[in-house]
């Protein structure tokens, strides 16, 4: 005796429902409970300044493979910009931030939208000013990481700087 059509779309239904879900293109294969960041700092980890006068620093980034984030200045006013910060009261003063030009990406869903990203690696000019001493600074990359169909939340993440102004 053959199954009926109901019985047969309610198996389908039920075993697809056991199936593993695919898996976003930034998920990784590490144990649970382990996060994976889209972006990652790299360098520099101690810089040295003249005290109290306004001097360039480049801080290098990594974002993940196969994802890409907004630049600082995203096409569409909805879409989360890219930036960087540092604490107040940290000694350390952020006089201005210099980020990279973005380049344009096309989602394949929707051709005719172009967005201004950053994928692989990217460095940011920071121009700091610091008072004499050592400021371990926990400065901030705020962020929102996408795939080609979807985007996680909005980040933050912290880039520790040692910084010594002489």
């Amino acid at each position: 005796m053959g199954l009926t059509r109901k019985a047969t779309i309610s198996i389908i239904l039920g075993l697809s429902v056991l199936a593993p879900a695919q898996e976003p293109l930034w998920r990784d294969t590490k144990p649970a409970g382990a996060k994976l960041n889209a972006v990652k700092y790299l360098y520099p980890e101690q810089v040295t300044l003249p005290a109290g006068k306004p001097t360039a620093v480049e801080l290098h980034f990594r974002i993940a493979q196969g994802l890409h984030i907004n630049s600082h200045t995203p096409k569409e006013q909805f879409l989360i910009p890219t930036t960087f910060s540092l604490p107040d009261g940290a000694g350390v003063k952020l006089e201005s931030a210099a980020y990279p030009e973005g380049h344009d990406y096309t989602l394949p869903a929707d051709p005719a939208t172009r967005l201004n990203v950053f994928s692989g690696e990217f460095a940011i000019q920071a121009k700091l000013t610091a008072t004499r001493g050592d400021h371990l600074v926990e400065a901030k990359l705020r962020y929102q990481a996408c795939d080609e169909t979807q985007c996680m939340p909005p980040k933050t993440i912290t880039v520790p700087i040692d910084i010594v102004a002489k």
